[in-house]
C-alpha cells in the first residue's frame, strides 16, 4: 500500500469517528495525561510556537494552549479538523490554527517550530524514519519533539485488518530518532489503555518520548 492510499483510508476512518471522538472518556484522559507529562518534561513558555501533528480533535493541544504561544493543529482528516475549528470558535481560542496536512504526501509548511507534539499518530505513518527526519527539519535549532504512542505489541490493539505499526520498541525508536539528528532523548510510560479481548482485559502502555534538535 502506498503512503497516499494509506492516508486516504486513515482519513476516511477518522472522518467517520470525529463527531463522537470527544465522548470517549479514555481519549480525554489519555490527552490530559500526555499533556501533563509534556508539561513536566519540556520547559513550555508563551513565546513557543508549536505543531500538533495528527491533532485529532485537539485533546492534547487544548490542555497545553495556555502554556504556549501559537499552535498549528494539523491532521489529514477533514472531519477531525471541523471539530477542532468548532471548538476553537466555541471557546474563543485565538492561538490555534487548523491545517489539513499529511507530511508523507504534502509539502511541509514553510514555518519552523519550537515544539512538535504528536500523540497516537506515529503508528499510522508507514515510514517512521522519514517522518522523524521531517520533524527534525521542521524544528528550529533547540526545538523539542514529543511523541506519544504505543509500546510494541502483538497486533491485537487494532486487530489484523488494520495496516499499522504494532507499537514501537522504545530503544529502537530512540535509535531511529538519534539517527534522524535528535539528541537528549528520554522515554517514559505515561498512560495505559485497557482493552477487552475474548481472553480477558489487556493493558497497552503508552510512552512519551522527548527529544531536541541540537543547537541554539
Amino acid at each position: 500500500m502506498t503512503n497516499a492510499q494509506s492516508t486516504k483510508l486513515d482519513a476516511a476512518h477518522f472522518d467517520g469517528k470525529a463527531r463522537q471522538w470527544d465522548e470517549n472518556p479514555l481519549f480525554r484522559e489519555r490527552g490530559l495525561k500526555i499533556a501533563e507529562a509534556i508539561r513536566q518534561a519540556v520547559p513550555l513558555h508563551q513565546d513557543m510556537n508549536a505543531l500538533d501533528y495528527g491533532c485529532g480533535t485537539g485533546l492534547l493541544s487544548f490542555p497545553l494552549r495556555d502554556a504556549l504561544g501559537t499552535i498549528v493543529m494539523a491532521d489529514s482528516s477533514g472531519g477531525m479538523l471541523e471539530v477542532v475549528a468548532g471548538k476553537i470558535a466555541a471557546q474563543g481560542v485565538t492561538n490555534m490554527t487548523p491545517m489539513k496536512l499529511d507530511l508523507m504526501v504534502d509539502p511541509p509548511p514553510a514555518q519552523r517550530f519550537d515544539l512538535i507534539v504528536t500523540a497516537m499518530t506515529l503508528h499510522h505513518v508507514p515510514d517512521t524514519d522519514h517522518i522523524l527526519r521531517i520533524f527534525h527539519d521542521l524544528l528550529k535549532p533547540g526545538g523539542y519533539l514529543c511523541i506519544a504512542d504505543l509500546d510494541k505489541e502483538d497486533g491485537s490493539f487494532h486487530g489484523p485488518e488494520v495496516d499499522v505499526h504494532h507499537g514501537f520498541d522504545q530503544a529502537d525508536l530512540s535509535l531511529r530518532a538519534a539517527q534522524a539528528g535528535f539528541a537528549d532523548l528520554h522515554v517514559q510510560t505515561v498512560f495505559s489503555i485497557a482493552k477487552e479481548h475474548a481472553s480477558g482485559t489487556r493493558d497497552y502502555p503508552v510512552f512519551l518520548m522527548t527529544a531536541r534538535r541540537p543547537g541554539a
